[in-house]
C-alpha cells in the first residue's frame, strides 16, 4: 500500500490530514519537525510527501534539499500559508511536484495527492520485460510479449534509450504505449531526474500551455499567481507527452522551439527559461494523415519521429494471448482475493475470436470483469462479458483459385490515387497473397500452414480473421484444427 507522509508543527493539521486521507488504498504518515520528517524519508521510504515550508527546526528549502538527496524522484507537494512565497515558487522549479495554499481545499488536496503517488509508482515500480524478471516479483510492471512483433519493440527499446533524442510511440489505445515510455526513461541516463506524464486530450485547450510551460501571475483570467510548469519541472528529466496528435496548433510552435532549442517562456511572461529535458511523444492516431489537414506543423512532424517504435494491437499478437491472460490472473487474483488457476479452453477460444478494438487494457478489464463472476477456481465462458461471448460474423470469401500481386504497381496505384496508410495497404496484400498461396499448397490444412508460414495457428487464424478469409477446405477434423 502506497504512503503519503505529511510533515508539519501543528497537531491539529497532521490529525485533519491523517483523518481526511487515510483510506484502504493509502497508508499516511506523520511528523512534526523537518528532522524527524527526513528521518522517516530515509527509513519508510513514503511514496509522496507533503511539506510545510514554515518548520520551527528549519527552512523549507532547505529540508526540501535534504528530502531530494535522499531520493530525488519522490514527489513532494509543498504547502504554505503565504500565498506570494518564493521560497515555493523555487522549490518548484527544482523539481517539487506541487504547492497549495492553507487552507487547502479537501478535493484538490485528494486530487494532488492520488496524482503525487500515481506519479510516484511511474518513477519508482521498473517497467521491466516478461522474461527478465521472476514470476513472483509483484514491484515490477511487465512489459509481456513473445512474438516477433514485441520483440522488435524491446530491441528498439533497447537501441534508443540512452540516447537523448525524441522517440515517437505510436499504437492504438490500450496496447501499452506509456509503458514503453517509462522503460525508456528507466533504461536511460535520466532515470534518476524527474518523469512526468501529460495526456493531451484530457487537457482543455486553453489550459494546456499553462500546464506544459506554467504562467505568470495576471496571465489570463485566475491565473492568481505563477505556475511551474511541467517542462521547468522535468528539467534534466524526461517529458511523456501522450495523443501528441491532439495537441492544439496554437501549442505546436512553443513545442517545436523546445525540442529543437530548449527554451520557452511561461503564458503572460518575457524570462525565456532553459530546460534540458528529453520529450518521448506518444499517439493513436496516424500523424500523416493529420498534415494535408493543417492539423499539425510537418516541422513538429519530422522533429517528435526521429525514432519511432510501433506497438501492434493484440488482434496481431495472439499468441502471446496466454502469456498476457496468466500475467493479469496473477495481478487480478492478488488484488481481488481471488484464486482463479486455470482458464477452461472454450473461455480461452473465446479470448482468442474476439477482436479486442481496446487491446491489452481491454483484455485486463474483460478479464477483471470475469474473476469477479467466477466462484471457483476455473474461468469459463459464461463468466466473461457478453460482448466476448458473442463472436462477430465475418462474411466468408473463399481462398482465391490463382494469386497474382505486382507489389510495385500496387504502390504506383496508390501513389497515383493520393491513398494514405500505403505501408498498411501493402502489407495487407502482400499478407493475403502469402496466405492464399500457402492455404491453395496444404489444401486448406492450417497445422500445415502454420508450420510451412512459420507461425502458430492462433497467429494465423487471427491474419485470416483481419484480411476476411475463411479456408475453403479443411482435411482434419475440428477437433484436431484447435490448439
Amino acid at each position: 500500500m502506497p504512503t503519503l507522509l505529511v510533515i508539519d508543527d501543528e497537531p491539529n493539521v497532521l490529525y485533519s490530514m491523517a483523518k481526511s486521507l487515510q483510506s484502504r488504498t493509502l497508508e499516511v504518515a506523520t511528523a512534526l519537525t523537518a528532522k524527524q520528517g527526513i528521518e522517516r524519508v530515509q527509513g519508510q521510504r513514503p511514496d509522496a510527501v507533503l511539506l510545510d515550508v514554515r518548520l520551527p527546526d528549519m527552512e523549507g528549502m532547505e529540508a526540501f534539499e535534504q528530502i531530494r538527496k535522499i531520493d530525488p524522484r519522490l514527489p513532494v507537494i509543498l504547502i504554505t500559508a503565504y500565498a506570494t512565497t518564493e521560497t515555493a515558487i523555487e522549490a518548484m522549479k527544482r523539481g517539487a511536484f506541487e504547492y497549495l495554499i492553507k487552507p487547502v481545499d479537501f478535493h484538490l488536496l485528494q486530487e494532488v495527492v492520488a496524482k503525487a503517488i500515481e506519479l510516484s509508482r511511474s518513477r519508482h515500480v521498473p517497467a521491466v520485460f516478461e522474461e527478465t524478471v521472476d514470476a513472483a516479483d509483484s514491484v515490477v510492471d511487465r512489459i509481456v510479449g513473445r512474438c516477433a512483433a514485441m520483440q522488435e519493440v524491446y530491441k528498439a527499446i533497447g537501441r534508443v534509450a540512452s540516447l537523448d533524442v525524441p522517440v515517437l510511440i505510436v499504437g492504438e489505445s490500450g496496447t501499452g504505449k506509456e509503458l514503453v515510455a517509462r522503460a525508456l526513461y528507466q533504461h536511460s541516463h535520466r532515470s534518476e531526474g524527474p518523469f512526468l506524464a501529460l495526456n493531451c486530450a484530457a487537457i482543455p485547450e486553453t489550459l494546456l500551455e499553462s500546464e506544459l510551460f506554467g504562467h505568470e501571475r495576471g496571465a489570463f483570467t485566475g491565473a492568481e499567481r505563477r505556475r511551474i510548469g511541467k517542462f521547468e519541472q522535468a528539467d534534466h528529466g524526461t517529458i511523456f507527452l501522450d495523443e501528441i496528435g491532439d495537441m492544439t496548433l496554437a501549442t505546436q510552435p512553443k513545442i517545436l522551439r523546445l525540442l529543437q532549442e530548449q527554451k520557452f517562456e511561461r503564458v503572460g511572461g518575457n524570462e525565456t527559461i532553459k530546460t534540458d529535458v528529453r520529450v518521448i511523444a506518444a499517439t493513436n492516431k496516424n500523424l500523416g494523415d493529420l498534415l494535408p489537414a493543417g492539423r499539425l506543423r510537418q516541422d513538429l512532424y519530422y522533429r517528435l519521429k526521429v525514432y519511432t517504435i510501433h506497438l501492434p494491437p493484440l488482434r496481431e499478437r495472439l499468441e502471446d494471448l496466454p502469456l498476457l491472460v496468466d500475467h493479469f490472473l496473477r495481478l487480478l487474483n492478488r488484488d481481488l482475493g481471488k484464486s482463479v488457476t486455470a482458464v477452461s479452453p472454450e473461455a480461452m477460444r473465446a479470448l482468442e475470436k474476439h477482436e479486442w478494438p481496446g487491446n491489452v487494457r481491454e483484455l485486463q478489464s474483460a478479464l477483471k470483469y470475469a474473476l469477479v463472476q467466477t466462484a471457483g477456481d476455473v474461468l469459463t465462458p459464461d463468466a466473461l462479458p457478453e460482448m466476448i461471448q458473442k463472436v462477430p460474423a465475418h462474411t466468408p470469401q473463399p481462398v482465391a483459385e490463382q494469386t497474382s500481386l505486382d507489389v510495385g504497381q500496387l504502390v504506383s496505384r496508390l501513389l497515383r490515387d493520393g491513398e494514405p496508410d500505403i505501408y498498411r495497404k501493402v502489407g495487407l496484400a502482400v499478407d493475403r497473397a502469402v496466405m492464399e498461396a500457402v492455404l491453395r499448397y496444404a489444401k486448406g490444412n492450417q497445422v500445415q500452414a502454420s508450420e510451412l508460414l512459420g507461425i502458430s495457428r492462433t497467429t494465423l487464424r487471427a491474419k485470416l480473421r483481419i484480411l476476411g478469409m475463411a479456408i475453403e477446405k479443411q482435411l482434419l477434423p475440428d477437433s484436431d484444427q484447435d490448439d
